[in-house]
């Protein structure tokens, strides 16, 4: 039976495949639920300082940050945040077509993009269309670092501070809870004010210990390096919970193979058997 035994091997190779997807499902849940965590450790703090400074594009005092001040738009900057791995379903691809879509509607403005890439997928995929990427990071692991960005970060508020860049904004993909995960452009700098209430709007400060261009100088860049944080924390509870769900698709996928596989094996081992018979009553009718 060479169909038989033909079959029997590509039930074997399947089962060893849902063997490994079955072992990468679990090994992502259980890192899910950590970058999960950590993820919710660290929101507070962003969305907090990211308030803050929001609010500060409201107030009046006697020294504007250069990230605060609007200035003609001709080179937009984008810091983008990929998974370093695949394996992770659509996660990455749908955020490069957002990344695009934004692209192209910026050249057609006449805007020039320069890029920065944190994870291996975005190094690749910009490197590959031939982007001007100024900066990257890679192999950043399961429980990224700050100080692993500084460094591309400080590459884009250099370029914004030498005027290279008008615009700063990060890609990377929000989590929504397991099964969406959601590509998302966030605008840095300049920074956006935030609505105030109508009472406070026009003469309202903070009091800044020990001045406030002192103060802004650090804050700022402080709220830029917590934002990109936060979307590299988010963007890894995103890829691990996407890949639980890739691995468990792959997993049902070959599971519905092998019953295929089974169903057409036993159809092929029953024709071979009814053949034999045949074969044999032909045989003992011929003597």
């Amino acid at each position: 039976m060479a169909v038989g035994k033909e079959i029997r091997t590509k039930i074997t190779s399947i089962r060893n495949t849902q063997k490994i997807t079955r072992a990468m499902e679990m090994v992502a849940a259980s890192k899910m639920r950590k970058t999960q965590d950590r993820m919710q450790a660290t929101r507070p703090y962003s969305t907090k300082i990211a308030r803050i400074i929001k609010h500060l594009a409201h107030a009046n005092p006697e020294y504007k940050h250069p990230f605060m001040l609007e200035r003609p738009v001709g080179t937009v900057g984008l810091i983008v945040l990929s998974s370093d791995r695949g394996l992770c379903g659509g996660l990455n691809s749908n955020l490069f077509r957002l990344v695009l879509r934004n692209m192209r509607t910026w050249s057609d403005q006449g805007y020039r993009i320069r890029v920065c890439t944190i994870g291996q997928k975005a190094a690749t995929f910009f490197n590959g269309i031939s982007a001007d990427v100024i900066a990257q990071a890679t192999r950043l692991g399961d429980t990224p670092h700050l100080e692993a960005i500084i460094g591309v970060i400080k590459a884009m508020l250099d370029d914004y501070n030498e005027g290279r860049i008008d615009e700063l904004h990060v890609v990377y993909n929000e989590f929504v809870n397991t099964m969406t995960q959601k590509p998302k452009v966030e605008k840095l700098i300049p920074i956006q004010p935030e609505e105030l209430a109508e009472e406070l709007q026009g003469h309202w400060d903070y009091l800044y210990e020990p001045d406030a261009k002192e103060v802004l100088d650090d804050l700022l860049i402080r709220y830029v390096e917590s934002i990109v944080f936060q979307g590299l924390v988010e963007n890894n509870a995103c890829e691990q919970a996407a890949r639980m769900v890739a691995m468990k698709s792959a997993s049902d996928n070959a599971g519905k193979l092998i019953k295929e596989l089974q169903l057409i094996y036993n159809k092929a081992r029953q024709a071979a058997i009814t053949q034999e018979i045949a074969e044999i009553v032909g045989g003992a009718a011929a003597v």
